[in-house]
């Protein structure tokens, strides 16, 4: 057999038969991911220091509840576009949302104020909840991954809220 042939026939027993199974195995690992954009239903957001939590968004209603520098409570209705859903969802998955403990960090005694932010994305088959505490000491990577989750939302919120000019 030919140098050439010799090559042929092992590409076509060895690296075909691996293309064709990485198909085969992550082909139904991909399709069947719990957390699709496409089975996106809604977002809720949460964040405060008192219970219950005084600033709020609700992606189905649109409904937008914040304590303003003035101490007043405003509420608005901000839609956000597909395409903020889209970029909040990419993020989620880039930062590994899906991956991160229901509750990060403790709560605190009644003698110290401590921000809490309550995130929650709902799919058609699943949600995911995480509760992010101020005063968290843990891993500070996961800190780190949680804190720009709460940033994500918050600026595309902050965006829309100005799209909207309401």
């Amino acid at each position: 057999m030919s140098s050439r042939g010799k090559k042929i026939f092992l590409a076509i027993t060895i690296i075909v038969p691996m293309i064709i199974y990485c198909y085969i195995y992550y082909k139904p690992i991909i399709q069947n991911a719990p957390f699709r954009k496409d089975d996106f239903v809604s977002m809720q957001f949460k964040y405060g220091l008192k219970d219950p939590l005084e600033n709020s968004y609700d992606s189905s209603t649109g409904a937008y509840q914040y304590v303003n520098t003035k101490d007043s409570v405003v509420k608005k209705t901000v839609l956000l576009k597909s395409d903020d859903i889209l970029y909040m969802h990419r993020k989620a998955n880039e930062i590994g949302l899906w991956n991160f403990p229901d509750t990060i960090g403790k709560k605190s005694d009644k003698s110290r104020m401590v921000p809490r932010y309550d995130i929650t994305f709902n799919y058609k088959e699943k949600s995911k909840h995480v509760v992010i505490y101020g005063d968290f000491d843990g891993n500070p990577k996961l800190l780190d991954a949680a804190v720009q989750m709460r940033k994500v939302i918050q600026e595309t919120l902050t965006q829309a809220e100005r799209r909207s000019g309401k």
